[in-house]
Protein backbone atom coordinates (compact mmCIF):
# COMPACT_ATOMS: atom_id res chain seq x y z
CA UNK A 1 0.00 0.00 0.00
CA UNK A 2 1.22 3.58 0.56
CA UNK A 3 3.14 5.11 -2.32
CA UNK A 4 2.71 1.95 -4.35
CA UNK A 5 -1.03 2.61 -4.31
CA UNK A 6 -1.29 6.38 -4.15
CA UNK A 7 1.66 7.10 -6.41
CA UNK A 8 2.24 10.28 -4.40
CA UNK A 9 5.53 11.90 -3.54
CA UNK A 10 6.27 15.07 -1.61
CA UNK A 11 3.60 14.34 0.99
CA UNK A 12 3.70 16.29 4.25
CA UNK A 13 2.73 14.26 7.30
CA UNK A 14 1.36 16.99 9.57
CA UNK A 15 1.11 14.91 12.72
CA UNK A 16 3.34 12.27 14.26
CA UNK A 17 5.16 11.51 17.50
CA UNK A 18 8.37 9.87 18.68
CA UNK A 19 9.49 8.81 22.14
CA UNK A 20 12.29 7.08 24.01
CA UNK A 21 11.17 5.36 27.20
CA UNK A 22 14.74 5.39 28.53
CA UNK A 23 14.54 9.21 28.56
CA UNK A 24 11.06 9.48 30.10
CA UNK A 25 7.92 7.47 30.59
CA UNK A 26 4.85 8.03 28.48
CA UNK A 27 2.42 7.76 31.38
CA UNK A 28 -0.63 7.81 29.11
CA UNK A 29 0.29 4.38 27.73
CA UNK A 30 -1.77 2.25 30.08
CA UNK A 31 -3.67 -1.03 29.82
CA UNK A 32 -3.51 -3.97 27.42
CA UNK A 33 -5.03 -2.10 24.46
CA UNK A 34 -2.13 0.37 24.38
CA UNK A 35 0.55 -2.17 25.32
CA UNK A 36 1.99 -2.34 21.75
CA UNK A 37 3.00 1.33 22.14
CA UNK A 38 5.13 0.64 25.21
CA UNK A 39 8.45 0.63 23.36
CA UNK A 40 10.71 3.21 21.76
CA UNK A 41 9.61 4.82 18.49
CA UNK A 42 12.42 6.67 16.72
CA UNK A 43 12.73 9.04 13.79
CA UNK A 44 14.80 6.38 12.03
CA UNK A 45 11.91 3.91 12.19
CA UNK A 46 9.46 6.59 11.08
CA UNK A 47 11.70 7.58 8.17
CA UNK A 48 11.66 4.08 6.71
CA UNK A 49 7.86 3.99 6.79
CA UNK A 50 7.31 7.58 5.73
CA UNK A 51 9.66 7.67 2.76
CA UNK A 52 8.30 4.38 1.46
CA UNK A 53 4.86 6.03 1.47
CA UNK A 54 6.03 9.12 -0.44
CA UNK A 55 6.35 11.43 2.59
CA UNK A 56 9.00 14.14 2.27
CA UNK A 57 8.48 16.29 5.40
CA UNK A 58 6.78 15.85 8.75
CA UNK A 59 5.49 17.79 11.74
CA UNK A 60 6.59 16.38 15.10
CA UNK A 61 3.95 16.92 17.81
CA UNK A 62 4.31 16.91 21.61
CA UNK A 63 3.19 13.89 23.61
CA UNK A 64 3.55 14.81 27.30
CA UNK A 65 3.19 17.99 29.33
CA UNK A 66 6.85 18.05 30.33
CA UNK A 67 8.91 21.17 29.67
CA UNK A 68 12.03 19.22 28.71
CA UNK A 69 10.38 17.48 25.75
CA UNK A 70 10.11 20.52 23.48
CA UNK A 71 13.85 21.39 23.51
CA UNK A 72 14.60 17.74 22.75
CA UNK A 73 12.22 17.78 19.80
CA UNK A 74 13.70 21.02 18.48
CA UNK A 75 17.20 19.53 18.59
CA UNK A 76 15.89 16.43 16.84
CA UNK A 77 14.38 18.56 14.08
CA UNK A 78 17.67 20.37 13.66
CA UNK A 79 19.49 17.07 13.20
CA UNK A 80 17.05 15.34 10.83
CA UNK A 81 15.84 16.89 7.59
CA UNK A 82 12.66 14.79 7.57
CA UNK A 83 11.20 16.86 10.43
CA UNK A 84 10.16 20.23 9.05
CA UNK A 85 8.37 21.64 12.09
CA UNK A 86 7.70 21.02 15.77
CA UNK A 87 4.50 21.59 17.73
CA UNK A 88 5.76 21.76 21.29
CA UNK A 89 4.37 22.33 24.75
CA UNK A 90 4.68 25.07 27.29
CA UNK A 91 2.46 26.06 30.19
CA UNK A 92 0.10 28.61 28.71
CA UNK A 93 -0.96 29.76 32.17
CA UNK A 94 2.52 30.91 33.28
CA UNK A 95 2.73 34.71 33.46
CA UNK A 96 5.98 34.78 31.46
CA UNK A 97 4.79 32.54 28.62
CA UNK A 98 5.90 35.08 25.99
CA UNK A 99 9.44 35.02 27.38
CA UNK A 100 9.40 31.22 27.47
CA UNK A 101 8.36 31.00 23.81
CA UNK A 102 11.16 33.41 22.91
CA UNK A 103 13.64 31.28 24.91
CA UNK A 104 12.57 28.12 23.09
CA UNK A 105 13.16 29.78 19.75
CA UNK A 106 16.72 30.65 20.75
CA UNK A 107 17.57 27.02 21.51
CA UNK A 108 19.29 24.69 19.03
CA UNK A 109 16.62 23.93 16.44
CA UNK A 110 14.41 26.71 17.78
CA UNK A 111 13.68 27.87 14.25
CA UNK A 112 11.58 24.71 13.84
CA UNK A 113 9.09 25.69 16.56
CA UNK A 114 5.90 26.46 14.64
CA UNK A 115 3.15 25.65 17.10
CA UNK A 116 2.09 24.87 20.65
CA UNK A 117 -0.24 22.18 21.99
CA UNK A 118 -1.71 21.28 25.36
CA UNK A 119 -3.61 18.09 26.24
CA UNK A 120 -6.92 19.90 26.54
CA UNK A 121 -8.70 16.55 26.17
CA UNK A 122 -7.50 15.73 29.69
CA UNK A 123 -8.79 18.93 31.28
CA UNK A 124 -11.98 18.39 33.35
CA UNK A 125 -13.19 21.92 32.62
CA UNK A 126 -14.84 21.88 29.15
CA UNK A 127 -14.26 25.64 28.97
CA UNK A 128 -10.55 25.46 29.84
CA UNK A 129 -9.59 27.30 26.65
CA UNK A 130 -11.73 30.25 27.76
CA UNK A 131 -10.08 30.76 31.15
CA UNK A 132 -8.49 34.19 31.52
CA UNK A 133 -5.00 32.82 32.21
CA UNK A 134 -5.23 30.51 29.19
CA UNK A 135 -6.46 33.34 27.01
CA UNK A 136 -3.37 35.37 27.93
CA UNK A 137 -1.26 32.40 26.89
CA UNK A 138 -3.08 32.03 23.57
CA UNK A 139 -2.53 35.75 22.91
CA UNK A 140 1.20 35.21 23.48
CA UNK A 141 1.22 32.29 21.04
CA UNK A 142 -0.42 34.52 18.42
CA UNK A 143 2.02 37.35 19.11
CA UNK A 144 4.91 34.93 18.61
CA UNK A 145 3.57 34.03 15.16
CA UNK A 146 2.91 30.42 16.13
CA UNK A 147 -0.20 28.27 15.64
CA UNK A 148 -2.17 26.43 18.31
CA UNK A 149 -3.01 22.74 17.91
CA UNK A 150 -6.26 21.59 19.51
CA UNK A 151 -6.34 18.06 20.90
CA UNK A 152 -9.86 17.90 22.29
CA UNK A 153 -12.89 15.68 22.73
CA UNK A 154 -16.20 16.40 20.98
CA UNK A 155 -17.83 18.05 24.01
CA UNK A 156 -15.00 20.60 24.07
CA UNK A 157 -15.56 21.78 20.48
CA UNK A 158 -17.91 24.67 21.41
CA UNK A 159 -15.17 26.17 23.59
CA UNK A 160 -12.72 25.76 20.70
CA UNK A 161 -15.00 27.81 18.46
CA UNK A 162 -15.38 30.48 21.11
CA UNK A 163 -11.61 30.65 21.61
CA UNK A 164 -11.02 30.95 17.86
CA UNK A 165 -13.60 33.72 17.73
CA UNK A 166 -11.86 35.58 20.57
CA UNK A 167 -8.41 35.23 18.98
CA UNK A 168 -8.90 35.99 15.26
CA UNK A 169 -5.16 36.52 14.78
CA UNK A 170 -4.29 32.99 15.93
CA UNK A 171 -4.59 29.92 13.70
CA UNK A 172 -6.22 27.01 15.52
CA UNK A 173 -5.45 23.53 14.14
CA UNK A 174 -7.95 20.83 15.07
CA UNK A 175 -6.17 17.51 15.57
CA UNK A 176 -7.88 14.22 14.68
CA UNK A 177 -11.16 15.88 13.58
CA UNK A 178 -11.91 16.55 17.25
CA UNK A 179 -12.05 12.78 17.96
CA UNK A 180 -15.58 11.97 16.75
CA UNK A 181 -17.19 8.72 18.04
CA UNK A 182 -16.50 6.77 14.85
CA UNK A 183 -16.70 3.46 16.67
CA UNK A 184 -20.40 3.97 17.46
CA UNK A 185 -21.31 5.56 14.14
CA UNK A 186 -22.75 8.63 15.86
CA UNK A 187 -22.19 11.98 14.19
CA UNK A 188 -24.13 14.46 16.30
CA UNK A 189 -23.52 16.80 18.01
CA UNK A 190 -19.94 16.44 16.75
CA UNK A 191 -20.82 17.31 13.13
CA UNK A 192 -22.74 20.45 14.07
CA UNK A 193 -20.00 21.61 16.42
CA UNK A 194 -17.17 20.94 13.97
CA UNK A 195 -19.02 22.91 11.29
CA UNK A 196 -19.37 25.82 13.72
CA UNK A 197 -15.62 25.74 14.32
CA UNK A 198 -14.90 25.52 10.58
CA UNK A 199 -17.09 28.59 9.97
CA UNK A 200 -14.30 30.66 11.54
CA UNK A 201 -11.60 31.51 8.96
CA UNK A 202 -8.68 31.08 11.41
CA UNK A 203 -9.30 27.35 11.84
CA UNK A 204 -7.73 24.35 10.12
CA UNK A 205 -8.27 20.59 10.56
CA UNK A 206 -6.03 17.52 10.36
CA UNK A 207 -7.30 14.46 8.54
CA UNK A 208 -5.69 12.28 11.19
CA UNK A 209 -6.40 9.96 14.08
CA UNK A 210 -9.49 8.42 12.51
CA UNK A 211 -8.51 4.76 12.56
CA UNK A 212 -8.01 4.70 16.32
CA UNK A 213 -11.43 6.26 16.94
CA UNK A 214 -13.09 3.49 14.90
CA UNK A 215 -14.02 0.04 16.21
CA UNK A 216 -10.71 -1.88 16.02
CA UNK A 217 -12.56 -5.15 15.40
CA UNK A 218 -14.60 -4.02 12.41
CA UNK A 219 -13.20 -0.76 11.08
CA UNK A 220 -12.79 -0.08 7.40
CA UNK A 221 -12.35 2.92 5.13
CA UNK A 222 -16.09 2.92 4.39
CA UNK A 223 -16.96 3.63 8.00
CA UNK A 224 -14.67 6.65 8.00
CA UNK A 225 -16.23 8.27 4.93
CA UNK A 226 -19.07 10.18 6.67
CA UNK A 227 -16.58 11.80 9.05
CA UNK A 228 -14.07 12.57 6.34
CA UNK A 229 -16.82 14.03 4.14
CA UNK A 230 -18.03 16.23 7.02
CA UNK A 231 -14.67 17.93 7.51
CA UNK A 232 -14.02 18.12 3.77
CA UNK A 233 -17.26 20.02 3.30
CA UNK A 234 -16.77 22.14 6.40
CA UNK A 235 -13.13 23.20 6.03
CA UNK A 236 -12.47 22.62 2.34
CA UNK A 237 -9.18 21.24 0.98
CA UNK A 238 -7.35 24.52 1.60
CA UNK A 239 -7.87 24.15 5.35
CA UNK A 240 -7.44 20.40 5.66
CA UNK A 241 -4.16 18.50 6.01
CA UNK A 242 -3.11 14.88 6.19
CA UNK A 243 -1.54 13.50 9.37
CA UNK A 244 -0.58 9.91 10.14
CA UNK A 245 -0.69 10.05 13.96
CA UNK A 246 2.17 7.54 13.89
CA UNK A 247 2.91 5.52 15.97
CA UNK A 248 -0.51 5.63 17.65
CA UNK A 249 -2.08 4.60 14.34
CA UNK A 250 -0.13 1.33 14.46
CA UNK A 251 -2.58 0.04 17.06
CA UNK A 252 -4.95 -0.45 14.12
CA UNK A 253 -3.21 0.23 10.80
CA UNK A 254 0.25 0.48 9.28
CA UNK A 255 1.72 3.77 8.13
CA UNK A 256 1.16 2.82 4.50
CA UNK A 257 -2.46 1.89 5.20
CA UNK A 258 -3.13 5.25 6.85
CA UNK A 259 -1.76 7.10 3.82
CA UNK A 260 -3.84 4.91 1.53
CA UNK A 261 -7.00 5.53 3.58
CA UNK A 262 -6.51 9.28 3.29
CA UNK A 263 -6.12 8.82 -0.45
CA UNK A 264 -9.40 6.89 -0.59
CA UNK A 265 -11.22 9.52 1.49
CA UNK A 266 -10.17 12.25 -0.95
CA UNK A 267 -10.55 10.33 -4.22
CA UNK A 268 -13.53 12.43 -5.38
CA UNK A 269 -11.49 15.63 -5.30
CA UNK A 270 -9.48 16.96 -8.21
CA UNK A 271 -5.69 16.70 -8.13
CA UNK A 272 -5.17 20.30 -7.06
CA UNK A 273 -7.49 19.86 -4.09
CA UNK A 274 -5.76 16.65 -3.06
CA UNK A 275 -2.40 18.38 -3.34
CA UNK A 276 -3.64 20.90 -0.78
CA UNK A 277 -4.55 18.16 1.70
CA UNK A 278 -1.38 16.14 1.20
CA UNK A 279 1.09 19.03 1.27
CA UNK A 280 -0.14 22.55 0.52
CA UNK A 281 -2.14 23.28 3.67
CA UNK A 282 0.51 21.97 6.06
CA UNK A 283 3.26 23.80 4.18
CA UNK A 284 1.44 27.10 4.64
CA UNK A 285 0.21 26.60 8.18
CA UNK A 286 3.51 25.35 9.60
CA UNK A 287 5.77 27.45 7.39
CA UNK A 288 7.63 24.52 5.86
Amino acid sequence: MGAAVTGRTGIVDAHHHVWDLSVRDQDWIEGPELAPLRRNFTVEELAREARAAGVARTVLVQTVTVAEETPEFLALAESDELIGAVVGWTDLTRPDVADELARLRELPGGRHLRGVRHQVQGEPDPRWLLREDVRRGLAAVAEAGLVYDLVVLPHQLPACARAAERHPGLTFVLDHLGKPPIGTGEREPWATDVRALAALPNTVCKLSGMVTEADPRSWGAGGLVPYGDTVLEAFGPGRLMFGSDWPVCTLVASYAEVVDIADQLTEKLDEGEREEIFSGTATRVYGL
